[in-house]
């Protein structure tokens, strides 16, 4: 149905709704089923989609792209039930974060590759933009090597900005047991990261 072949959003114009009003009115119509309203949907929001199920998923594109899809679907398939009660960016952000978290429970016995120092490997590195942007590719692939419940603790309340009573919910946890794998994962990317644990 859709690719994933994000495109730069084209710029805005001033004469359009806000960002909200204009998801809205885009929202009623592929409700309607005008798939060029959900494909404007999809254009405006699969980069940031597919950012956080990138970091989820450890920094594996393939299985990014897959859950990123799978979110698009269900937004599509959702969509009639979308109540209006929130901006359709937070809807399909945590649409897209309970697939990922769903698809992570499901794969909970398959950590071998992601937990070790040799998950590095599997990214690659380069320099050509500057220090700057080396350690932020450090950081990211730090991320990816750490145990799936960490990473994704790490990325829902450091990146996302949930609070932990959010995150027990989601990932069937106790709110102790989220902080205490926030900090477990903090410590492992300080050790990764060549810092005091």
């Amino acid at each position: 149905m859709l690719t994933l072949a994000v495109q730069p959003d084209p710029a805005p114009d001033a004469s359009v709704l806000p960002v909200e009003d204009d998801d809205h009115a885009l929202v009623r119509a592929a409700s309607d089923g005008d798939i060029g309203a959900f494909e404007v949907l999809y254009r405006r929001h699969a980069r940031r989609v597919f950012g956080v199920v990138w970091r989820i998923c450890g920094g594996q594109e393939a299985r990014a792209e897959d859950l990123t899809q799978e979110a698009f679907v269900r937004a599509w398939q959702a969509l009639p039930k979308f109540r209006f009660e929130s901006a359709f960016s937070t809807w399909l952000h945590r649409l897209a974060v309970n697939t990922a978290l769903m698809e992570l429970r499901a794969r909970s016995g398959g950590e071998d590759r992601e937990t070790d120092d040799s998950a590095l490997e599997h990214h690659h590195s380069g320099d050509s933009a500057g220090h700057r942007t080396a350690l932020a590719m450090d950081l990211e692939r730090a991320i990816a090597t750490l145990p799936p419940r960490a990473r994704a603790v790490l990325v829902l309340h450091d990146v996302e900005g949930w609070k932990h009573e959010e995150i027990a919910i989601e990932l069937g946890m106790a709110v102790g047991s989220s902080k205490a794998q926030l900090h477990r994962a903090r410590g492992l990317l300080r050790m990764r990261l060549g810092g005091e644990a």
